[in-house]
């Protein structure tokens, strides 16, 4: 346990140090997941024409919860999976006695901490700007959503993780990635809550993994009302799906990875 920890400082450590390097790109690339932002305008004036079941300022608070959730949970290891493979740099990894995913895991989690001055700055500037919406969900809520952060990143990271796998088969299995995005784009509560949704296709989407990406835990912090234990069920019910998954496509493609001479 004692090695496990101390391997773990050091990746942390490593790939936290990498990422301030990178600090300006990390703003840019925060800018450039707005769009819960640009939504939270566009549904702030609907809503004061037509009845949504939301009011004005919990589309306010809904919508910053979203851009808070995206910021945590943003995932690129497909992207850097498949040029790894391009380019031979998984075959020094596999020699290492430990698996290459680690490396990617720690990649994550220390962007996540160099962005979040970013946007614990966006955050205050937001309530500045908008004071009514500020709110306290309550600390049995915020330590319920924090530990959903945890599990909708996890959960994302496993399928992106997942889909990369093809990369042993082709050499673009980013545009899965980029097909996939878009019922994640529309199906999370990106850019709509799922309560604008018809009944019967909310009922549907809540069984897919989509919605506990982003509406779970927004729904958590803004207070809107959500079935706690089934939504722990699906998250954990998908994550052994894709676990499953991708563990024997590592297997599959490692075969594939080793017939071409890697």
């Amino acid at each position: 346990m004692e090695k496990i920890i101390k391997t773990a400082k050091i990746f942390l450590s490593t790939y936290y140090a990498y990422m301030l390097e990178y600090r300006a790109e990390l703003f840019l690339w925060m800018l450039s997941g707005s769009l819960p932002l640009i939504m939270m305008g566009i549904w702030i004036e609907a809503s004061k024409e037509g009845n949504f079941g939301l009011e004005t300022v919990q589309f306010a608070r809904y919508f910053l919860a979203v851009f808070i959730v995206q910021q945590a949970n943003a995932v690129w290891v497909i992207w850097d999976f498949e040029q790894e493979l391009v380019e031979g740099r998984l075959s020094p990894k596999l020699l290492q006695p430990i698996d290459p995913v680690w490396h990617h895991f720690a990649g994550h989690i220390g962007e996540r901490f160099a962005r979040m001055p970013f946007i614990l700055g966006l955050v205050l500037l937001f309530f500045v700007l908008y004071p009514n919406a500020l709110w306290w969900p309550g600390l049995g809520n915020l330590i319920l959503f924090l530990l959903l952060l945890i599990l909708a990143f996890a959960l994302r990271f496993l399928i992106q993780y997942t889909l990369a796998m093809f990369a042993f088969w082709t050499e673009r299995a980013n545009a899965i990635e980029q097909l996939w995005s878009l019922f994640y784009l529309f199906l999370s509560g990106s850019i709509a809550p799922l309560e604008v949704f018809p009944d019967l296709v909310r009922q549907v989407v809540l069984w897919t993994p989509f919605p506990y990406l982003v509406y779970f835990p927004v729904s958590v912090l803004v207070g809107l009302p959500i079935d706690i234990g089934r939504g722990f069920l699906v998250i954990f019910g998908w994550g052994i799906i894709f676990f499953a998954l991708n563990r024997w496509l590592w297997r599959k493609g490692l075969k594939e990875y080793s017939g071409m001479g890697a």
